[in-house]
């Protein structure tokens, strides 16, 4: 019998699905596994390459194979995808995952930590009760609105809106049935202000004292949420070959003929790095670029919104190079004409 090199592991909650492969991709076994006999079963086969695909609870197995002695590689899903046969079950998922692996072409994630798991998940938290101010705010506008009332956007609108709803003439043009439910949205979202603003201290303590995090902070459109975020999610800089991979991994590079950018990478970073680049480029539209500037000439020749994305574009890249060098950011001198 052959033995076996490659194995795909297809992972879920409670059964898992492992297909077993020699050197050539044959097929050596194809094993339907209960949670608790899964690390067992790892223990008995050969040191070879374990590959799942990176989705939920992928790197904590990663993790528990590497102390195995197996090699672990976690693969996109949408990399996995094209080698999905007809009738997808657990055992075609396994079987595709590790004929996925065996391609002497195909791209990885690299296995986070678990402290690097717990540092992204401050950035993840907090996303969560951002979105949920808006979406109470939004819903506290919405609800005014069917009485008459019509509120400006913006949190400061929201904080007015707060005292108006205690006492005052709007509050007295509300049904009695509504005004207590007004406040409870009012309640939750004064909460929800405290909660943001404790994580943000958390994480600009966190910024401070990390050396990467300081390092990336140097970088104009660079804050510490963007700065500890960056050092959190992203993989090792090692990873890209250069600093436009870094960006197509991101989804900031555009798409084929198209212009557009692809939004296929990381949201949460993409996000972020085009949120300062929004603050930089409002600065300059306002008190004026550098004269001979890149950022100058783009603002002459382009739409803001356009000159946004590319800046963010431009940012990922310094990134890179700003994480693979280990030196602080230099702004590049402008030679006047």
């Amino acid at each position: 019998m052959s033995e076996v090199t490659t194995i795909g592991l297809d992972i879920a909650k409670n059964v898992f699905h492992a297909h077993g492969a020699d050197r050539t991709g044959r097929t050596v076994f194809s094993r339907k596994l209960t949670r608790g006999k899964l690390l067992n079963f790892f223990v008995s086969q050969p040191r070879c390459t374990v590959a799942l695909e990176a989705c939920g609870g992928a790197h904590h197995w990663a993790r528990e194979l590497r102390a195995m002695g197996h090699e672990v590689r976690l693969i996109p899903p949408a990399y996995v995808k094209p080698f999905v046969k007809r009738h997808k079950n657990d055992a075609v998922d396994a079987e595709a995952i590790c004929e996925a692996a065996q391609r002497p072409t195909m791209r990885f994630v690299a296995v986070k930590s678990e402290e690097q798991q717990a540092a992204a998940l401050v950035f993840r938290t907090r996303d969560l009760l951002v979105k949920q101010r808006t979406q109470l705010g939004n819903a506290i506008r919405g609800h005014l609105t069917e009485y008459g009332w019509v509120a400006p956007k913006g949190p400061s609108h929201l904080a007015m809106l707060a005292d108006l709803l205690d006492d005052s003439e709007m509050a007295a043009t509300l049904p009695e049935a509504a005004r207590p439910m007004f406040a409870m949205m009012v309640d939750m979202l004064a909460e929800l202000d405290k909660r943001v603003a404790a994580l943000d201290k958390k994480i600009t303590r966190r910024a401070r004292e990390d050396e990467v995090a300081r390092r990336l902070m140097t970088i104009p459109g660079i804050g510490p949420i963007t700065a500890t975020a960056i050092a959190a999610i992203a993989p090792p800089a090692e990873t890209f070959a250069k600093g436009r991979d870094f960006a197509a991994w991101l989804g900031l590079v555009p798409k084929q003929k198209l212009g557009a950018i692809s939004r296929m990478g990381e949201r949460t970073l993409r996000r972020l790095l085009i949120i300062g680049s929004s603050a930089v480029v409002l600065q300059a539209s306002r008190r004026g670029a550098p004269k001979g500037s890149w950022l100058e000439g783009m603002l002459a020749r382009k739409p803001r919104m356009l000159v946004t994305v590319a800046l963010a574009n431009k940012t990922a890249r310094i990134v890179w190079a700003v994480l693979t060098k280990q030196e602080d950011y230099r702004a590049p001198v402008v030679v006047a004409t």
